[in-house]
């Protein structure tokens, strides 16, 4: 057989110059995708949250919402905390001065967007990546309530409406507790691992409370956590967990699964429980809640967030709801609450 090499040469073009165009197709379907993927980034979704606000940062930034709540130029807190996040870099211990969060709320007042400080920063271009991950811990915290007063009419609950923090420390008020930063350390129960929550000591049956109105998602045994009550928030952003409940009698009286439940009302009893495949087994060495945070931004993803809650405790620790005795060692909040303006 005799080859026509013209003809070859042009198959040859040809050919190459398919190749060229199926290369560039499939650089620009990937292109594609990593664009919508920082798309989705910048929309809500990470992988990643390191919360390192200091409680004395977010005392400052609730104060300033509260006291320019209903003024012309409200002041939102996590816009605060966010540009001094992206300011810092997210290190809040050593860094934070209440002069820069002053400086940022000057503006603020003056009629300025945070986007409008942060173009004319370059230093703040990670604003919108904290801004995400600030709402994604703490966007349930602060709002409109109802809280019943000591005052009736009537017999009659009177409510006052509140604007503020409305989330709960999740130890009830007048219970003694002991705490300290303790996220990351060292677990060999099981297997090694790291500790993915916030150990809060006290004494067995210290009435256990719902940090903010959340659906109940799980309760039961955990051969970790022992009784345990797992919490979604209702944006569904975030799910609380708390562990080594008391054995015996864990639970506040009719909680169940799918039930939405208010901040503030007493949802089980610290105990000891856990570190043991046996039920109901006392497995730690002192009485005390495991409190953990954990940030859902993907129903399918694997990656588990867990941010360290210490300073959050700490900041928590200014609002704690009043529970009371209904016998049988149960307890109940003493006020009633709504998650709204009633």
């Amino acid at each position: 057989m005799r080859w026509n090499w013209n003809v070859l040469k042009r198959k040859k073009g040809i050919l190459t110059a398919l190749s060229f165009l199926l290369c560039f197709a499939l650089f620009f379907n990937i292109a594609s995708a990593m664009a919508g993927q920082r798309r989705e980034v910048s929309g809500r979704i990470l992988s990643w949250v390191d919360f390192k606000v200091t409680a004395q940062a977010m005392e400052d930034a609730l104060a300033y919402d509260m006291a320019s709540h209903d003024t012309e130029q409200p002041i939102h807190w996590i816009d605060l905390l966010a540009l001094l996040g992206a300011k810092y870099g997210g290190e809040f211990k050593n860094r934070y001065r209440k002069a820069d969060m002053d400086a940022f709320a000057a503006r603020l007042q003056k009629g300025e967007t945070a986007e409008d400080i942060v173009a004319d920063n370059t230093y703040l271009k990670y604003f919108d990546y904290y801004s995400v991950a600030y709402e994604s811990v703490l966007g349930g915290l602060v709002g409109e309530y109802s809280l019943q007063t000591e005052e009736s009419a009537g017999g009659s609950p009177v409510f006052a409406p509140k604007y503020g923090l409305k989330a709960y420390s999740p130890i009830a008020e007048g219970w003694a507790y002991s705490h300290n930063a303790d996220f990351g350390s060292a677990r060999e129960f099981g297997f090694k691992r790291s500790h993915l929550g916030h150990d809060m000591f006290g004494s067995v049956g210290t009435p256990i409370v719902n940090v903010e109105t959340c659906m109940v998602e799980v309760l039961g045994w955990n051969r970790y956590g022992g009784w345990r009550v797992g919490m979604r928030s209702l944006d569904g952003r975030r799910y609380y967990y708390y562990a080594h409940l008391r054995s015996g009698h864990p639970y506040a009286a009719g909680l169940e699964e799918g039930q939405m439940v208010y901040a503030g009302e007493v949802i089980g009893y610290m105990g000891m429980t856990g570190y043991s495949d046996s039920e109901d087994f006392n497995g730690m060495q002192r009485p005390h809640l495991h409190f953990g945070v954990q940030l859902i931004f993907d129903e399918s993803s694997k990656n588990e967030i867990w941010v360290d809650p210490y300073e959050l405790t700490k900041f928590l620790s200014r609002h704690r709801s009043s529970a009371v005795s209904v016998g049988n060692g149960d307890f109940k909040r003493k006020f009633t609450y709504y998650d709204s303006v009633e």
